[in-house]
């Protein structure tokens, strides 16, 4: 005889509990998202939890929803269990913000339409390349360990031979191979900067939704932008310290699209030197230009060693080979290695030889050369329909690359509801909030993932959640 519904889920939410899936002092899904899981309505949830609720193995809480009090072990010994729930806010590492992590999970769900995940299509993945790639570099493999603290030698040249094309002329031995960008600034912040720095960065800017400079003890200051990104004048106005470091994004900026021009890098790079204020440049959209390449990097005008240079295969290539790399100066990228090496011994070895084949080979532009050609329908069609859809309710700047569409809406549309409103309706999309400190009228539009008619239906959708928000 089949069990009733509301059995099968007790039985389940024991199982989690007696496993320490769901430890005592966790929070179990909200009634909603059971429901849903298990296609019923949210009475036979709720018969479920009042169950297990007078078995003495959870209870509900005002705010906090159904938590863990007990498992089937504890209910039989006097001594209280360990409450992980306690421990996991002891860290020293902030936790992403709840939107961000809302964000983290709708982004790996394949039912929605992804006009805000900032990685590539797979459509766009070089699968028959790679393959071709993984097989040369498997036949040509020899028993490898743990690699040199700065990386490949093979791959450092082939980064340095890459960066000289953009005019920074760099040696080997002046980079640094990293998990991506994000490690890259991990490791500057427990590195180079002291507790209680100040970062000076664009406002908006991709950090704000991060917590891995603040986790550090460091001080976010915003520096305002206008359509050419930084304003140097704003940092010379500001307050710094000799601890002081500006991060800075000047092509294809995230979230904003900006491009910044070629007078102003060289004026930001001025500014910094007059005043002792090191530059993290990061630079991992600059091979993503769509209409016409963008200016030569900052460190490109670089003579003095101000300015460490960020680069990524992750939004250009692809992010699971996790290559990234540092350029600046060799006693700088000494103290990184070591404490990369420290961290986790070094980067994949595997994926720095494949890293390494598609740098040197060529492979790399002419993947490239085929990514701007999909990226710029994929921008084409997402402009067209947010002037066919939303020309009454917003406005934005046409990007000349990367991944994001900035747009502003009208005053009078409530952001929140937007957010909430769109997916539930099977649209994600990043609230403009996650990269400020200030209130932001904005979304984050990503043209880089989905395919061009889901850009163009879930624009549409967004025109018709407008007049309820």
């Amino acid at each position: 005889m089949k069990a009733p519904k509301y059995k099968v889920i007790i039985d389940y939410i024991k199982e989690q509990i007696t496993n320490g899936i769901w430890p005592v002092g966790s929070r179990l899904p909200s009634q909603r998202d059971l429901a849903k899981q298990f296609g019923v309505n949210r009475s036979t949830i709720v018969t479920a939890l009042d169950e297990l609720a007078a078995d003495g193995l959870v209870e509900g809480k005002l705010g906090m929803g159904t938590i863990v009090v007990n498992n089937t072990w504890t209910l039989m010994r006097s001594a209280p269990p360990v409450n992980w729930n306690e421990q996991v806010g002891l860290g020293t590492h902030q936790a992403s913000l709840s939107t961000v992590q809302a964000i983290n999970l709708a982004e790996a769900d394949e039912n929605l339409i992804q006009l805000s995940k900032g990685e590539l299509s797979k459509d766009l993945f070089p699968l028959e390349e790679m393959r071709n790639v993984l097989t040369k570099v498997g036949q040509e493999l020899e028993p490898f360990g743990y690699e040199d603290p700065k990386g490949n030698p093979l791959l450092r040249e082939a980064i340095a031979k890459y960066l000289n094309q953009k005019g920074i002329m760099v040696h080997a031995s002046s980079i640094l191979v990293v998990s991506g960008a994000l490690q890259a600034l991990h490791l500057i912040s427990i590195g180079l900067l002291k507790s209680e720095s100040t970062v000076f960065l664009e406002s908006p800017s991709y950090l704000y939704s991060l917590s891995t400079f603040q986790s550090a003890g460091m001080k976010l200051h915003g520096i305002p932008m206008d359509k050419e990104g930084i304003i140097p004048e704003m940092i010379e106005a500001s307050h710094h310290s000799k601890n002081s470091v500006l991060y800075c994004h000047p092509n294809f900026h995230n979230p904003t699209g900006t491009l910044m021009g070629g007078k102003r890098r060289q004026q930001l790079l001025k500014l910094a030197e007059s005043v002792q204020l090191p530059i993290i440049e990061d630079d991992v959209y600059g091979d993503l230009w769509l209409d016409s390449p963008p200016p030569p990097p900052i460190k490109s005008h670089d003579r003095h060693g101000n300015v460490l240079y960020l680069g990524s295969l992750s939004k250009s290539l692809n992010p699971g080979l996790r290559i990234g790399w540092i350029a600046g100066p060799e006693a700088v990228i000494e103290r990184l290695a070591d404490l990369k090496m420290q961290t986790d011994y070094g980067s994949s070895s595997l994926s720095q030889r494949v890293a390494a084949e598609w740098l040197s080979s060529g492979l790399y532009e002419k993947h490239l050369s085929k990514v701007r050609k999909q990226l710029m329908v994929r921008r084409n069609a997402a402009l067209e329909a947010l002037e066919k859809h939303l020309s009454t309710f917003a406005e934005w700047d046409r990007p000349a690359g990367g991944f994001f569409i900035w747009v502003k809406m009208n005053p009078d549309i409530s952001l929140p509801d937007l957010y909430r409103k769109a997916l539930a309706n099977g649209v994600l999309i990043n609230p403009g909030r996650i990269y400020s400190t200030k209130k932001m009228q904005h979304y984050r539009l990503s043209f880089a993932n989905a395919p061009v008619e889901e850009i163009q239906k879930g624009i549409a959708i967004l025109e018709s959640l407008i007049e309820d928000c």
